[in-house]
């Protein structure tokens, strides 16, 4: 296929573009009890071991809205997005509106489609891995794949919809991985791109422990 290299054994290696939906999967590894290793879930991806040559591992977070009441949430979730830049990720975030009390949207699938295709382009990917359980992006794995590129949904299989399943080439199971990560204590629970209501009061974000660093 176009653009690949050899790795030392002569074998060789497909070129891979990842991008990441940082609320969804985030959502799906809270919900088994974990915390996110992102260095973990890179090299479970497009490590060595895996064959393929890493593009880009592309990012698509949602930050608090930029108004006072939301400022300490910011800082955190922006801390944690220069820790994903330092780490060799490429980081694309979109500032949130206020929704309900406690709450905030950002929604990044638009934002996240349109690179998917542009990049398609500019990097000529031989696979796209759309980190993401999110139906919506099924039409962008069918247009993707159009253009001769196999596109690969990361994500907890069981929990998978048919449609964004059977738009794709093949889906990776994130679900036993997620359980070789640590588990997660409340006082460490960061607090999603999309918040879910909280009552009383809402969860803290807080930065990956600093053993991943």
């Amino acid at each position: 296929m176009k653009g690949q290299k050899q790795d030392s054994n002569g074998h060789k290696r497909s070129r891979a573009l990842i991008l990441v939906d940082e609320s969804n999967v985030g959502s799906s590894v809270r919900t088994a009890g974990r915390g996110l290793d992102w260095l973990k879930l890179r090299e479970f991806l497009a490590g060595p071991s895996t064959g393929r040559e890493l593009i880009e591992m592309v990012v698509y977070a949602g930050l608090p809205p930029p108004i006072p009441v939301w400022q300490e949430e910011r800082d955190k979730k922006n801390k944690f997005m220069h820790w994903l830049r330092s780490n060799g990720f490429m980081v694309v975030t979109k500032d949130g509106a206020p929704a309900e009390e406690g709450r905030y949207k950002a929604n990044v699938d638009v934002m996240m489609a349109i690179d998917a295709l542009e990049l398609s382009v500019e990097m000529r990917p031989d696979i796209v891995i759309l980190v993401t359980g999110d139906a919506d992006f099924a039409y962008l794995a069918t247009k993707l794949r159009r253009r001769g590129i196999r596109v690969e949904v990361a994500s907890v299989a069981q929990n998978l919809g048919n449609i964004l399943r059977s738009a794709a080439n093949d889906v990776i199971d994130l679900a036993p991985l997620f359980r070789t990560f640590e588990m997660m204590t409340v006082h460490d629970s960061p607090t999603p791109a999309s918040p879910q209501p909280q009552r009383r009061r809402r969860l803290r974000f807080r930065p990956p422990p600093s053993r991943n660093l």
